[in-house]
């Protein structure tokens, strides 16, 4: 690769990586093309951008956007495609739901081998689980709106009820 297509292909990543708050670096290595294009299918549905890179090319990238992202260093080795996402575990369920399938003793691809997620550094495959359950912020939002919404609808079903019993009770007290 020429140095002006690795410029090129740096900058692409630079921003991409600025564009997406969440990244997951995975190993795709050992799947066939009917399975990669499978899981790029499965990637667009779920808006998460699937892209293989070369791990020094991620590395000036990273560089470039500015912060710390050296526990990512760790994971850079080997076959790399980065799963980039606005959603925090989107990537990580896509990952669970597939290798689900895998047989024991298989090795199952997507590998996870790390995550920059809600700037935080989760590095191997361990932290998977960890990954499906974090919640995304409409989640979030969703579960302190039931919350709110919890006491008013208990003070109005206690006004519903009540009134229903004060007026049963004064129609049994009539008919006495």
């Amino acid at each position: 690769m020429k140095k002006e297509d690795k410029g090129i292909v740096i900058s692409q990543l630079t921003e991409t990586v600025k564009e997406y708050p969440n990244f997951y670096l995975t190993d795709i290595e050992a799947l066939d093309a009917e399975k990669t294009s499978k899981l790029r299918r499965e990637c667009f549905k779920q808006d998460v951008k699937l892209v293989v890179v070369k791990n020094n090319l991620l590395k000036k990238a990273l560089e470039n956007v500015g912060g710390d992202f050296s526990p990512l260093q760790v994971a850079l080795k080997g076959n790399t495609a980065v799963m980039f996402s606005q959603t925090a575990n989107a990537p990580a369920r896509l990952i669970k739901e597939f290798t689900k399938g895998a047989k024991k003793g298989e090795t199952t691809k997507p590998e996870l081998k790390a995550a920059y997620v809600q700037e935080s550094f989760y590095i191997g495959g361990e932290n998977l689980e960890t990954l499906v359950n974090i919640k995304s912020k409409n989640e979030l939002i969703a579960d302190v709106i039931a919350l709110l919404e919890s006491p008013a609808k208990n003070v109005i079903s206690a006004l519903q009820s009540s009134g229903q019993t004060i007026h049963g009770l004064l129609k049994t007290l009539e008919e006495r």
